[in-house]
């Protein structure tokens, strides 16, 4: 092959022609966009602390029963820090016909479908969980707790007092790819060592001895996917009958009105019938209806119509007593001071847990459900007992049973509580302790951005003023302790 020479001429042609390909491949690096970081999520965390929780189901819908398949990712400063197989399923009756933002029923399984028990953020290992959002209601354009507060609030302050409250833990949520906002990772109550610490009831357990306990008892609606088992999910928007299906099979009913007195009419009418408002319902909630036995209804049935008949028709003008035989008192007493304290107007008439261990007593709680509760709660004034909700609401389906308005009729359960006030008031309880959780909860999710990234997810049409928000929440404890210190040393 002839070498081409090296002549001037030659050379400047060479480079002539190699100009327009070098500048064409120059420009075209300079206009390549650097790879872009892949999302790990649906939004951009920054640095925040707040655990986000993915959940993808692959492409199987959520329902509300049963269960399905899903695998739940925990990050931390955006590391992967756990991750478990879970069963899924959406929760809540009133708040699921109501709320677009939904809650879920969490299960943990084995790779075969077994419930098996996981620990999450250092909770006592379960199987069961609840992964709880805040009603937003997009359409109508409202929201119940704009502060994201209202159920950890008063968990946190039940445990501080010594009593059992669901461990609970906020995190950011994100179900098949999309962000669901601000949740919090609760514990299902339910009976456990760690949770509900009552003795296991099996169907053999009907001698004299076993058959004493353990029970969990609730009033309550009757609503929730077990209720409906197998229908599709719009069924659930508006099966408002289902609240108030009571049965033999899945309750009893007290034998007193909410008055007190006999009840005279047949119990489990059609839901919502005329004289509804005057009956107090218990399902059984531990041993489940299906699986109680004959002889144990019969035996916590009668427990709690010899409690009420005592409570009744004890005479409180004398020093004797014999309706404190049948419940543990101070757990009655803490009963009525949380629910007083965030003013939960849900309280001791629905959400209400009640159980009863082995060879022991009834006690109350734990406390359940605090939505509408706090400086929301205005169906009873800011300076009145929740317990009086009778004299404030006409005819609800579910009214204030009789046994709180009398219990406070007794000097020595008004005293107990005078007791324990001032006891809490001194430390736990004191303005302090109340305000200081307010603040340090409020600061957390600011500070982490997340009632940012909440409220551009769940956006009712106008700015939602979350300083505002927990301001009145702040201004409601002041003025609500204030008005129970004044009105409790009274007593």
């Amino acid at each position: 092959m002839k070498r081409l020479e090296r002549n001037p001429f030659n050379l400047l042609l060479l480079l002539l022609i190699s100009l327009p390909f070098s500048a064409c491949k120059k420009e075209e690096l300079n206009e390549m966009p650097e790879p872009a970081e892949e999302m790990l999520f649906d939004v951009e965390i920054g640095d925040s602390e707040i655990p986000y929780i993915q959940v993808t189901t692959n492409g199987v819908e959520i329902q509300n029963e049963p269960k399905i398949p899903a695998k739940l990712k925990i990050f931390v400063d955006k590391e992967e820090v756990q991750s478990a197989t879970i069963g899924i399923e959406y929760r809540g009756s009133t708040s699921f016909r109501l709320s677009d933002k939904k809650s879920f029923g969490v299960e943990t399984w084995d790779l075969q479908g077994n419930d098996v028990d996981v620990s999450f953020f250092g909770f006592p290992a379960e199987e069961d969980w609840i992964l709880n959002g805040h009603v937003v209601n997009l359409e109508e354009g409202y929201i119940f707790d704009r502060t994201l507060m209202y159920h950890y609030f008063g968990y946190q302050v039940y445990q501080n007092m010594g009593r059992y409250g669901s461990r609970s833990k906020f995190v950011e949520l994100e179900v098949n790819g999309k962000y669901q906002g601000v949740y919090v990772f609760m514990e299902k109550l339910k009976r456990d060592g760690e949770r509900i610490d009552i003795a296991s009831l099996r169907p053999s357990d009907e001698d004299a001895a076993a058959i004493t306990g353990g029970y969990i008892l609730k009033i309550d609606k009757t609503a929730g996917g077990d209720v409906a088992a197998g229908q599709p999910l719009e069924y659930f928007e508006n099966n408002w009958a289902d609240d108030a299906r009571y049965t033999l099979e899945n309750s009893f009913r007290s034998q007193y009105d909410i008055n007190g007195d006999v009840l005279s009419f047949d119990p489990y009418g059609p839901p919502y019938h005329p004289e509804q408002y005057l009956e107090t319902y218990f399902l059984y909630e531990y041993p489940k209806a299906e699986e109680i036995t004959p002889a144990q209804k019969t035996y916590i049935q009668d427990y709690i119509h010899q409690f009420e008949t005592a409570l009744l028709t004890d005479d409180f003008s004398t020093e004797t007593r014999t309706y404190p035989d049948f419940i543990d008192l101070s757990s009655f007493v803490d009963y009525f001071i949380i629910n007083e304290l965030c003013r939960n107007v849900d309280g001791y008439r629905l959400s209400t847990y009640i159980s009863k261990d082995r060879g022991g007593k009834l006690k109350m709680g734990p406390i359940w459900d605090l939505n509408i509760g706090y400086d929301s709660g205005d169906r009873v004034p800011v300076n009145d007992w929740v317990i009086n909700y009778n004299q404030f609401v006409d005819r609800d389906p579910w009214m204030m049973p009789f046994w709180w308005p009398r219990l406070l009729e007794d000097p020595i359960f008004r005293e107990a509580v005078k007791q324990r006030w001032t006891d809490l008031r001194g430390g736990v309880l004191s303005s302090e302790e109340l305000l200081g959780l307010v603040n340090q909860t409020a600061g957390y999710l600011q500070d982490n951005g997340a009632i940012n990234r909440n409220y551009e997810k769940w956006n009712i049409g106008s700015p939602v003023d979350y300083e505002g928000a927990v301001q009145n929440l702040r201004s409601f404890l002041e003025r609500r302790t204030e008005w129970m210190d004044q009105t409790i040393a009274s007593f």
